[in-house]
């Protein structure tokens, strides 16, 4: 479904990304923010699945910064290599890429932001910094309840795992009473849930995030 495009930020840097397009007219555009895994064969899903609601879906290759067509598994070994390559990638760097993508996305309407793990990092730090954004989805960002007091200029909504080992209930709970505007679900649920790729997917808790988030993106999108 998706194709390989190129997009060029602010700053000179030219990145690949990942697009998939709707069958008809989109509602919409979405950025996709990776996990610390690259544009690998989940987040490729991830925007295929977008596609399908009618959402012209980008996910920009961040990691390109560093080395290109950085694609990682979820073994032990896969997280530190990710960990490496996300230490190498100021999240101003990241929302340089992130603009451009907003830029082609935008060809189809209104423009979301939603991201997981490192990029539900980005996907906050996005909806306080960026212009051109119409919501913001971060699914537990380990980085935000830094970061919390930077106030979201969109609507936001955020979703957490209940039992997530990196980011502690006392964070979530940090976030809620920094910015009391931002929707913040939690579930029954590790860190990395909605990936199906994951020893700490759960279905359940996946599904309820999607539906959550598509009638956010109906509301705030299209």
């Amino acid at each position: 479904m998706g194709t390989k495009i190129e997009l060029t930020a602010s700053d000179g840097v030219t990145i690949s990304a990942y697009r998939a397009d709707p069958a008809g007219k989109p509602r919409g555009g979405i950025i996709v923010c990776q996990e610390i895994f690259g544009v690998n064969v989940h987040i490729r899903s991830v925007c295929d699945r977008y596609a399908q609601e009618g959402y012209l879906a980008i996910a920009p290759a961040f990691f390109d910064r560093v080395q290109a067509g950085v694609e990682l598994g979820y073994t032990p070994d896969d997280i530190a290599k990710g960990k490496e390559f996300m230490q190498k990638v100021p999240v101003d760097a990241a929302l340089k890429d992130v603009a451009a993508a907003a830029a082609v996305a935008s060809e189809a309407g209104r423009v979301a932001i939603v991201g997981y793990c490192w990029g539900g990092t980005i996907a906050w730090a996005a909806a306080s910094q960026l212009d051109g954004l119409s919501a913001s989805i971060p699914y537990y960002g380990g980085g935000i309840a830094a970061i919390a007091d930077k106030k979201p200029r969109i609507p936001t909504m955020a979703h957490f795992g209940e039992t997530d080992h990196s980011i502690p209930m006392s964070d979530v709970e940090k976030i809620r009473a920094a910015q009391p505007d931002v929707i913040v679900h939690t579930y029954p649920a590790g860190h990395g849930f909605n990936c199906d790729m994951r020893g700490s997917y759960d279905k359940a808790s996946a599904d309820l995030a999607l539906s959550r988030t598509l009638e956010f993106l109906r509301k705030h999108v299209g």
